[in-house]
């Protein structure tokens, strides 16, 4: 995770906003029929789906929505769109904005690929010149092929959010913003998807993305808003963002595990990951060095400690893992507040594909830890042949 040294212009401006729908209990005709005039007003109810949210987005910055199923996420995102008009309040954007909301919206399903990339793209700000230019690029990056020229109603859900995410990115847009669509198609384009993200992020665009997926949202975003029943119940630091969230599906009061955490002597904040610069990194090559940072916090001094990590396949399954009692370290005693702990790995022999890092620390190693599960994600690129999660370089010979 990329930090910006310093905070950009506000590119996104909310001040206020609620956004209300009327919810009829009459779904059928004879209900309606029934209930017309005056009583039908008692078969009807207002919902708020956001309720006076505040919020600033800085350029540059990329914001991750969290929250449980009808938390009011997509909704504020729509209306960070244009999608949506709200009940009060207002909204005010700087720059050209490109929204992927839905599953092909904007797209007509009885025109083909080719067609919609230019109606999508009008619609988004782009003359046909511009278009021109960049049509090409937009089908390679799509990776829909023949397809291009068929009626769009016969794509399968994947083909339309790869067409649709081209466009979207291939406008040159100052704010992005992406609502669940990524969790749609295959794992390579996926990752391409995440990789031209990343690229806008380091151009210094803002993206406003609504993901349940917490481990997306941490390798991707600088900062988490978490809302729960149209109201904001957190915004700040990613890692504390993802574990407000837990706290919000779980039922727990906000912040129940932080209280918990600090019931013990340490505990594990983040992880990020760096190279031999120094630099903080979201992914590496095959064969190169890794070193990864153990944030932690000391709730008093302690004469000793001790740390560990272990690295799983996304599926679950553990890679590697060790601790610096297996390394034979004994950690210098440390102060009470933040202190770190770096782990190198040499050479990274792991497949190509995505990782998720778990940290644990504690006065004395595995007993009465503090775990931080999932706490990092990163990725392994590799031009390597062999497929599974150990990479290795293999020749055949007859």
């Amino acid at each position: 995770m990329v930090v910006a040294n310093k905070p950009g212009p506000v590119v996104v401006r909310v001040e206020d906003v609620s956004k209300t729908f009327q919810v009829r209990k009459d779904n059928t005709l004879k209900d309606r029929v029934v209930h017309l005039g005056r009583l039908g007003r008692e078969h009807r109810e207002r919902f708020t789906a956001v309720d006076h949210v505040s919020l600033d987005i800085q350029a540059g910055t990329t914001v991750g929505l969290l929250g449980a199923n009808g938390s009011g996420k997509s909704t504020l995102l729509k209306l960070i769109g244009g999608i949506l008009a709200p009940t009060t309040g207002t909204i005010s954007s700087r720059g050209r904005t490109a929204a992927l909301l839905e599953l092909g919206a904007g797209f007509h399903p009885d025109l083909s690929g080719r067609e919609n990339v230019y109606l999508n793209a009008a619609i988004l700000g782009l003359s046909r010149e511009q278009v021109d230019h960049q049509f090409d690029a937009i089908h390679e990056f799509s990776g829909i092929g023949d397809f291009i020229d068929t009626q769009v109603k016969f794509y399968s859900s994947g083909m339309f959010v790869r067409l649709a995410f081209a466009v979207a990115i291939h406008t040159d847009p100052d704010v992005l913003l992406v609502d669940e669509v990524l969790a749609v198609g295959d794992e390579a384009f996926q990752r391409k998807c995440m990789e031209r993200i990343a690229q806008f992020r380091s151009e210094g665009r803002t993206i406003i993305l609504v993901s349940h997926s917490a481990s997306q949202v941490q390798e991707l975003c600088d900062r988490a808003v978490v809302l729960k029943d149209g109201h904001i119940v957190f915004d700040g630091d990613v890692n504390q963002g993802v574990a407000a969230l837990r706290d919000v599906l779980e039922g727990r009061r906000l912040g129940e595990l932080h209280e918990r955490a600090a019931e013990k002597m340490i505990e594990v904040t983040a992880i990020t990951l760096h190279d031999d610069r120094g630099h903080e990194v979201v992914g590496v090559g095959v064969g190169e060095p890794l070193t990864l940072r153990i944030h932690v916090h000391a709730h008093q001094a302690m004469p000793r400690w001790a740390a560990g990590f272990s690295i799983d396949t996304v599926t679950g399954q553990m890679t590697i893992a060790s601790n610096t009692e297996r390394l034979g370290i004994s950690l210098p005693a440390i102060d009470e507040g933040d202190s770190h702990v770096d782990f190198r790995i040499e050479n990274v022999y792991l497949g190509a594909g995505q990782y998720y890092i778990n940290a644990n620390v504690s006065e004395v190693i595995d007993i009465n830890s503090h775990v931080l599960m999932q706490g990092r994600m990163f990725t392994v690129h590799s031009d390597t042949t062999t497929l599974g999660s150990v990479a290795a370089r293999i020749t055949a010979a007859s």
